[in-house]
């Protein structure tokens, strides 16, 4: 597939690569920024020079002229159909591919996709680690800084690629067939896309193309991923805490054939979230090709990774727990459920989600902290139940949270919301609030 004439609307390090190599490819390639800043317009320099033009803030008009003449549409992550550059071009019959579609149509190489609402940076970094363990050549693409447009530049030297699936990747795939998949679901997303059916759709895709020789993994006790499943072609293969084919018993982490992979003692961390992530990651590698003894030394030596129920302190029998990476209530309800008792900071910027879920794990929940633009909404899921304090700053929340706090207790922040009323990411987020906790109990970093 060469030449033809390409718009790519958003300008970040996905659309960039997707620019980038229609380029190569012989493609006449116009990219559209709504919102140019530094970091774009660095990325348009770079482009300009390989003769790709960049329109920033373009008028409707101008911007149905360019749709007018081209063959095909690449949005970026995260832009939403509803863009008019996209709506106009999904009315006028165009092509509207993710930069994951573009791959597919460019490379053989094999493909393990990993997508879910929460985990799946944890089970695809688990995944990778184990293959890699195992000998085999392979990376980690997709939703983080190495699209996957660039990974498989490199297929040469790879035996396969570990893909982190976003759904908005996902959703404008046609062709996009990886070998080996894992899906979970919870609500998320809706600024985005326009119901829950949508986003679960846009999920599901990564099973699309899949057929009898794939593998397709999925949470046996995940209602909404069970229903998908029905639909697959592929070998379903499932996990659970209590059942599936990979599964816990007796205190070990338990393969289909019933025998132990290794003791839940053998983690580093052993909540349920971790557990399941374990199991998913295990079953997915096994199945692309991983050693059980890989597998067993990854999940042993794995610490887990920033932001995600990270102890940042203990103080007079308090644990703080930044677990800013959860920004919908269902993560932040999951990472609750690992505690017996929470005071729990939770807020931010809502994603068009019920933020009643926040309080589906309330019995572990002694008190909370809520902040940010969502801040009402928290203390609505929680009327009637525990005490709510507000809070207007990450050094606020975290004084009212040590307040209510007692010796025994889990300071959590779980917001359950994006961070970008406060701060740039998550990561600003997570970082902010060890910070304050260090500042509190008189510690410095």
């Amino acid at each position: 597939m060469s030449g033809g004439r390409a718009l790519v609307v958003g300008l970040g390090v996905a659309g960039e690569a997707a620019a980038r190599r229609l380029a190569e490819r012989g493609w006449a390639v116009t990219v559209v920024e709504d919102r140019p800043g530094d970091g774009s317009r660095a990325r348009a320099a770079v482009l300009a020079a390989r003769g790709v033009a960049t329109l920033e803030r373009p008028s409707p008009a101008a911007l149905a002229a360019v749709v007018g003449h081209v063959d095909l549409v690449v949005p970026s992550p995260g832009v939403p159909l509803t863009h008019p550059a996209i709506a106009a071009a999904l009315e006028a019959g165009v092509d509207v591919w993710s930069e994951f579609e573009l791959a597919a149509r460019w490379s053989s190489i094999p493909l393990v996709a990993i997508t879910g609402t929460n985990g799946k940076t944890t089970v695809t970094t688990l995944v990778e680690r184990m293959l890699t363990a195992t000998g085999l050549r392979t990376v980690a693409a997709g939703n983080n800084d190495l699209p996957l447009v660039d990974a498989i530049a490199g297929e040469a030297g790879l035996d396969l690629v570990v893909v982190e699936a976003s759904s908005f990747r996902l959703e404008l795939t046609r062709s996009f067939r990886p070998r080996v998949t894992w899906l979970n679901l919870a609500p998320d997303h809706l600024d985005v896309h326009a119901t829950p059916a949508d986003y679960e759709r846009a999920k599901a895709r990564i099973w699309a193309c899949q057929g009898p020789d794939d593998v397709a993994v999925a949470n046996v006790e995940d209602p909404v991923v069970m229903a998908a499943a029905g639909e697959v072609r592929a070998r379903l293969v499932t996990f659970g805490l209590e059942h599936g084919d990979w599964r816990v018993g007796d205190g070990r982490l338990l393969m289909p054939d019933g025998e132990a992979l290794l003791a839940v003692d053998d983690l580093w961390r052993r909540l349920p979230h971790d557990l399941g992530n374990a199991l998913a990651a295990a079953a997915v590698a096994c199945a692309a090709g991983a050693s059980l003894e890989a597998v067993r030394q990854t999940l042993r030596a794995f610490r887990g990774l920033p932001h995600r129920v990270s102890l940042v302190a203990e103080h007079d029998g308090v644990r703080f727990y930044d677990d800013s990476k959860a920004t919908d209530p269902h993560a932040a309800a999951a990472a609750v459920a690992g505690f017996p008792s929470v005071v729990l900071i939770a807020g931010g910027r809502n994603k068009g989600l019920d933020l009643s879920a926040l309080a589906s794990a309330g019995d572990r929940v002694r008190a909370v902290v809520a902040m940010g633009e969502a801040a009402e909404e928290v203390e609505a899921a929680f009327a009637g139940g525990v005490p709510v304090a507000r809070a207007s700053t990450m050094d606020e929340a975290v004084a009212a949270a040590r307040a209510a706090a007692t010796a025994g207790d889990v300071v959590l922040l779980s917001p359950g919301c994006a961070s970008y009323d406060w701060y740039s990411s998550y990561a600003e987020r997570g970082d902010d609030f060890a910070r304050a906790v260090a500042d509190s109990i008189g510690v410095r970093s």
